[in-house]
């Protein structure tokens, strides 16, 4: 596994991540998932170099969390870095126009699911804990910059991060200013590009920890769906792959099969064109099972993509803007 250095919070981890909302499980979220497969694939992974592991409070409402935990328990010299998130406390995902921060994140209830989150993972200190949505209207406002202060005087947390709305890399810029993001988790595929234009440029001048998220556009991106895939009601892709996505996500990744070289699968391209830019410190694919984990960890062997090649997926860029349906 090849190292990358988490901007100014120093910490040397793992390139290829973990993300664990799809092995959480509970409502809202990714159907298929497995109790009982979870822990080998987790300490696959530990095995295989992965060192950052990304859960949050709302995968699994805790669950998630507690798997992590017990697997720092399980392998406690590992170097594990534990990150995790807060959810917003009216539960809107992203927030709508008209709510403010107190509706969102007020300053006790940062603090109370900090304590809960501790309390799940079993820990002390937090490595880098971050806020599940954002608007950066929000940024001067001094409850959550108190919050994270505290936190962060206390000892309870290491780093802090947001983690941006999908398609908006551009809406936490305030907040990068005041000096107290240390991380920011954004979509960034072969799709989505567009961090490369201001946000990668802002994190590497202010050494901030990027941490890429979504790389498989939720699974589209693994070349394993059609235009006949479903998905039962309670997984939230059946929403996300209605009738207004599912159809050009089909035909884009269609198109993106002739560039895909002889040897080498779709998860794998896509995985190697995000580790090519500087800025990313870590992705987090997310892996219910150990054959997800085996391929996609070992994409992680320090070769890069031909610059012609990542030339080329240039054109597979796909700007969109948030709707009703991507959440």
């Amino acid at each position: 596994m090849q190292q990358r250095t988490m901007g100014r919070l120093g910490w040397n981890v793992g390139e290829i991540g973990y993300g664990m909302w799809g092995i959480g499980g509970g409502p809202g979220g990714f159907t298929g998932w497995d109790y009982g497969i979870a822990p080998d694939a987790l300490d696959l992974a530990v095995d295989l170099g992965a060192t950052f592991f990304d859960t949050a409070w709302v995968y699994g409402r805790g669950v998630s969390e507690q798997m992590l935990g017990e697997l720092r328990r399980r392998r406690p010299d590992a170097g594990l870095r534990l990150a995790t998130k807060i959810p917003p406390l009216n539960r809107e995902w992203p927030p709508r126009p008209q709510d403010t921060l107190e509706d969102v994140f007020p300053t006790e209830h940062i603090v109370e699911y900090t304590k809960r989150s501790l309390d799940n993972l079993g820990v002390d200190r937090i490595d880098l804990l971050k806020l599940h949505v954002w608007e950066d209207r929000w940024a001067g406002e001094p409850g959550w910059q108190r919050a994270v202060t505290r936190l962060k005087e206390e000892g309870l947390i290491g780093g802090f991060g947001i983690s941006v709305n999908r398609w908006e890399p551009a809406n936490c810029f305030q907040a990068l200013d005041t000096g107290l993001v240390d991380a920011v988790q954004v979509i960034y595929n072969v799709f989505d590009q567009s961090p490369e234009d201001e946000l990668f440029p802002r994190a590497l001048e202010k050494n901030i920890a990027i941490v890429a998220r979504v790389p498989f556009d939720e699974g589209a991106l693994t070349g394993t769906m059609s235009l006949d895939s479903t998905f039962p009601a309670e997984d939230w892709r059946a929403i996300y792959f209605g009738p207004e996505n599912l159809p050009p996500t089909i035909a884009r990744v269609e198109a993106l099969r002739e560039l895909v070289p002889a040897g080498m699968t779709m998860p794998e391209l896509v995985l190697r064109f995000i580790l090519h830019h500087p800025a990313v410190s870590t992705v987090i694919p997310g892996m219910r099972r150990p054959e997800h984990v085996r391929a996609n960890l070992a994409v992680s062997d320090g070769v890069p993509l031909a610059p012609e090649l990542v030339d080329a997926l240039r054109a597979h860029r796909w700007d969109r803007k948030p709707t009703h349906w991507s959440m």
